[in-house]
């Protein structure tokens, strides 16, 4: 039964998911983590943490991970039933763009320049800004940056690993992959 509710979880995700990998973040959180408990939160952010720093799409690596992991937590031990649920999860987050981008490239040559499409498009702008921040807010947790109260210098190392690799990237364009790395090295020589 796991597989049928992670199969319609992800199709969900997929359907609803604009923006991209980063904007379904938030909605891979609400569906594994708080609607269906197969997650811990500090295992969603390590599914994260992962699904950032390897190759591809952080959408598909997240439900690829994420579906390995929720079957072996729903009592499916071993390999083979990970990896099912894993091809589950990514197929069904999959599957939607595919069935969209079918249809809507069929007509969208077309139509492209219709007030209708034009204001739909303008309006899912917002809502894609929207569901990236609600990403970014949602990784500003305990998990990734401990308390204050908890450890005093590991909270203060983690904003100021955080506060130069933004301005590091944002402002004087150091490409990302050089800054988790360097990053990387750096939370492994302090901690």
């Amino acid at each position: 039964m796991i597989f049928v509710f992670l199969f319609l979880s992800f199709f969900k995700i997929g359907l609803f998911g604009f923006g991209g990998g980063y904007a379904m973040i938030s909605l891979i959180h609400n569906e594994l983590v708080i609607r269906h408990n197969w997650l811990s939160s500090q295992e969603f952010t390590d599914i994260v943490a992962v699904s950032q720093m390897t190759p591809g799409p952080i959408g598909i690596n997240s439900a690829t991970y994420a579906g390995y992991t929720s079957v072996q937590h729903a009592g499916f031990e071993g390999y083979l039933w990970g990896t099912l649920g894993s091809l589950t999860a990514t197929f069904a987050l999959v599957l939607p763009s595919f069935i969209l981008m079918l249809i809507i490239s069929k007509f969208f040559l077309q139509y492209r320049k219709h007030p209708m499409v034009e204001s739909v498009l303008g309006m899912l702008r917002p809502a894609v800004v929207g569901l990236l921040i609600a990403a970014a807010l949602l990784l500003m947790n305990a998990e990734n940056f401990g308390t204050y109260e908890a450890d005093h210098f590991s909270f203060v190392v983690s904003v100021l690993i955080f506060v130069i690799t933004f301005i590091a990237v944002k402002f004087y364009k150091v490409s990302p992959i050089l800054m988790i790395a360097l990053m990387g090295l750096v939370g492994f020589v302090v901690f």
